[in-house]
């Protein structure tokens, strides 16, 4: 392996709006079984090496592969979100390259019949749908995770942990549709948030479930021939992709610009340095000598599995999108935000179930409890309000037992504690005060303790009133009645 290091690119913008980039992506999203994809080895994260293996995941003469059906069933349940053709015949095929991360010196993937092709993928960016072609959607097995430590050659030791060898794939391969950084981020965000909707992955980046390469070239813009491509490898983030190709165009550029030629070759990203690296020389798909898996008959997915499949479908994100609107009211930020995930879709629909009114449950989400969650640093799986727990809070709001700022307060202290509303009101004394006569000698003391301001209001500034409204309300501790104050508040300075 030989790398080079270079001082990071730089090239004038009017020349860099000469070029547009030309950028196709391959993710491989690992399927949500509890079992691999030819064996019956637990894959399961964070075991102890090498202690999810047996003869057909290390390769063992005479062990044969088995194809799991839940993996397929998630592999159909993925094409048919993506808006593929599904092929009824696909055949997997041995992909031949020999390293200590594939103990049989091939991995059993698809080539010429895959399992699904054109496909399609659509987001907003900028207000604007952006769709994406998906070229194919293939089934295959993962290889093992090589672990390196120490620097020094005489210090320098690998380890190999076989767990995630056999671990069933999908790779998703998109058209050469996108044409920045920007696009190909959103592409990405939209295609997780698919994969999480229809519980084919847990996308959990950090463990590896999902990974991405980037197919990346320039050409002046208005020619009609894509330029040489360069892939861009170890791309564990969202965040990581956007930066490599945003460097990888630019250093494109530049080399086009001085007279130079861009070499097919595969770069790793750089997380420390900020750039690309080269890796290796990129391989065709002749340098696999793919041929079909003698082991593996052909794959039949007739058109009543599909069916099957599609009938327990999950509703898809911008489906929910379109129903919250329709049903709920809601604004489309506030369905926007809702629908991110399916866990927090789920959660606000079942405060409504619990008796929320929609948009009130929608905007203490979206704001309060998204708010507190994220200073926690907790997913919504993890609330400690549960949805039933919110929905009695807002009943409390709307049947003005509470004001909306104690309500606040209220919601902290539920977070923080697990307790009820009820509960933390009836122990603190929190109940909104609305007898118009314990007010009145409240507004009548404020009014008397601020005379100056009182004689500006009688001489015409109104906005003096919200002081007093403010001063009213800081002597109730928030919790009276904002209506009834404005009405005391009125008549009390109305008097001369």
């Amino acid at each position: 392996m030989s790398r080079t290091t270079e001082e990071r690119p730089r090239v004038a913008p009017e020349i860099k709006e000469r070029y547009e980039a030309v950028i196709g992506l391959e993710v491989h999203a690992q399927l949500k079984t509890l079992t691999k994809a030819f064996c019956g080895c637990s894959t399961r994260f964070g075991d102890a090496p090498n202690s999810n293996t047996c003869p057909v995941c290390l390769g063992l003469p005479g062990a044969l592969p088995v194809l799991n059906r839940k993996a397929l069933d998630l592999a159909i349940r993925a094409s048919l979100a993506l808006h593929c053709e599904i092929h009824q015949r696909s055949v997997f095929a041995r992909k031949n390259y020999f390293y200590p991360d594939l103990p049989k010196g091939y991995q059993i993937s698809m080539y010429e019949l895959p399992l699904a092709t054109k496909g399609s993928l659509e987001f907003e960016l900028e207000g604007a749908v952006k769709r994406v072609g998906i070229t194919r959607v293939h089934m295959e097995e993962d290889a093992a995770k090589n672990l390196h430590e120490g620097f020094a050659d005489s210090d320098r030791w690998s380890y190999i942990d076989y767990n995630r060898c056999g671990v069933p794939l999908i790779e998703i391969v998109s058209e050469p549709d996108i044409r920045t950084p920007a696009q190909a981020y959103s592409y990405l965000t939209t295609l997780k948030q698919v994969l999480e909707y229809t519980e084919v992955s847990d996308c959990n980046m950090e463990e590896g479930s999902l990974r991405c390469d980037a197919n990346v070239s320039v050409r002046l813009r208005g020619a009609p021939k894509f330029g040489t491509k360069v892939e861009a490898k170890n791309l564990n983030s969202f965040r990581y992709l956007q930066h490599a190709l945003e460097y990888e165009i630019v250093r494109q550029i530049g080399v086009l610009e001085s007279g130079g030629q861009i070499v097919q070759e595969t770069r790793l990203w750089n997380v420390a340095a900020g750039r690309t690296e080269q890796m290796r020389s990129k391989e065709f798909a002749h340098d696999y000598r793919y041929f079909p898996d003698p082991d593996l008959l052909p794959l039949l997915a007739p058109e009543r599995l599909v069916e099957e499949v599609r009938a327990e479908m999950p509703e898809l994100p911008d489906v929910k999108r379109a129903r919250f609107l329709r049903e709920y009211g809601i604004t489309p930020y506030d369905a926007e935000v809702l629908t991110a995930t399916r866990a927090l879709a789920d959660y606000f629909e079942a405060a409504v179930r619990a008796g929320a009114p929609a948009k009130a449950a929608a905007n203490w989400i979206s704001t309060e409890l998204l708010r507190r969650l994220n200073e926690a640093g907790k997913e919504i799986q993890d609330c400690p309000v549960p949805p039933v727990a919110l929905a009695e809070l807002l009943a409390k709001i709307e049947s003005a037992e509470i004001t909306a700022a104690t309500g606040k307060k209220v919601f902290a202290t539920m977070f923080d504690s697990g307790k009820r509303a009820a509960d933390i009101i009836s122990a603190e004394g929190m109940s909104q005060i609305s007898d118009a006569g314990a007010i009145e000698k409240i507004a009548r003391a404020v009014v008397a303790k601020n005379a100056e301001n009182a004689a500006k209001y009688r001489a015409g500034n109104e906005g003096v009133f919200k002081f007093f409204v403010g001063q009213v309300m800081k002597e109730t501790r928030g919790q009276a009645n904002p209506q009834v104050v404005n009405d005391v508040l009125k008549r009390v300075l109305a008097e001369s």
